[in-house]
């Protein structure tokens, strides 16, 4: 796992990741097809899966990761496998973390949705923005609110800039 933050505030106060993750998460393997990966996405309606290999988190998969697969290699879905698409760089938390720590990852690393791991990298949930912010609004009466209006709107906008990318595609 990479660019986690060495120095994690713990919840103790509030409620933490591992009260909000889902639990029932979908995963696939490096070596399933993209096909397969699409298909799990499409009839789990989710727009992004960990992928495991001996139940460790070794990477994250986004229905755009797949689509720019295809286009990029210009090769079907049922010929390319995850592990060509994949992002290897895996951004995670842990259940025990604070909401404002996994927020803080989402934000530097801009994603969406963070794998909840153990110590020894063996997935156990996933929290996205999206879970974050309904539990800003359901405790926005709290005055000691661990995740902020204001904090989700500046995680947001973290994840929303724009990043200079290299252009590998293929001539039109």
């Amino acid at each position: 796992m990479k660019g986690n933050s060495s120095a994690r505030e713990k919840s103790n106060k509030n409620v933490n990741v591992g009260a909000l993750m889902s639990q029932d998460v979908h995963t696939c393997h490096p070596l399933d097809s993209l096909h397969f990966a699409a298909r799990l996405m499409w009839d789990h309606d989710c727009g992004s899966v960990p992928v495991v290999d001996q139940n460790l988190v070794v990477g994250m998969l986004t229905d755009r990761d797949i689509c720019m697969a295809a286009y990029t290699q210009g090769r079907s879905l049922h010929h390319l496998t995850v592990r060509d698409a994949m992002s290897r760089q895996v951004h995670s938390c842990h259940a025990d973390d604070a909401l404002s720590t996994a927020g803080q990852i989402m934000a530097v690393h801009q994603v969406r949705r963070l794998p909840v791991i153990e110590e020894d990298g063996r997935l156990v949930g996933i929290i996205s923005l999206s879970d974050l912010a309904r539990e800003c609004a359901r405790s926005s009466k709290q005055s000691k609110n661990d995740v902020t209006n204001a904090k989700i709107g500046e995680t947001l906008m973290a994840i929303c800039v724009s990043t200079p990318q290299a252009t590998n595609a293929p001539a039109a």
